[in-house]
């Protein structure tokens, strides 16, 4: 299933990124703002997952940049000529997750990451944007400070 929406203003990030000398401290702000913005995606799949068979599923999303070697081999083949990009993802580390989520033949889908992407999805994207104009203006704050020192 794909999903598709349209986004505004991230033009103008991309040309203000691009406007900071180094690509490492343009790197940082994406990975920086990312982080913000995507947390609170998790937090709300924790409110609303049940604690599921460990009791440890309704505490377990997360943001993180990290997969495990499994999902990082099937990721590196979806997206092998991806280098550049700056990726962070959310979900869970309940080994148990999978099965809450889609469900088994014992038991029905109980999801709570999908419900809190179709709620958040939007917000998620205001909040980037937000997050990283707040970034960029500081990084070419203590840029022009650093040049007037010389």
């Amino acid at each position: 299933m794909s999903v598709t929406f349209q986004t505004t203003g991230f033009a103008e990030l991309d040309r203000a990124l691009a406007e900071i000398e180094k690509t490492a401290t343009a790197k940082a702000v994406m990975r920086r703002s990312l982080k913000k913005a995507a947390q609170p995606m998790a937090d709300i799949s924790n409110s609303i997952a049940p604690d599921g068979p460990t009791g440890n599923y309704s505490k377990s999303f997360k943001y993180s940049t990290k997969l495990s070697k499994r999902q990082a081999g099937l990721h590196r083949k979806m997206f092998r000529n991806d280098k550049a990009a700056i990726e962070g993802f959310v979900g869970t580390s309940d080994p148990a997750g999978v099965q809450q989520e889609f469900g088994n033949q014992n038991h029905g889908p109980q999801p709570a990451l999908r419900p809190a992407f179709d709620a958040d999805k939007m917000a998620l994207l205001d909040r980037l944007g937000a997050e990283m104009w707040a970034d960029i203006s500081k990084t070419a704050a203590r840029a022009a400070k650093k040049a007037a020192k010389g």
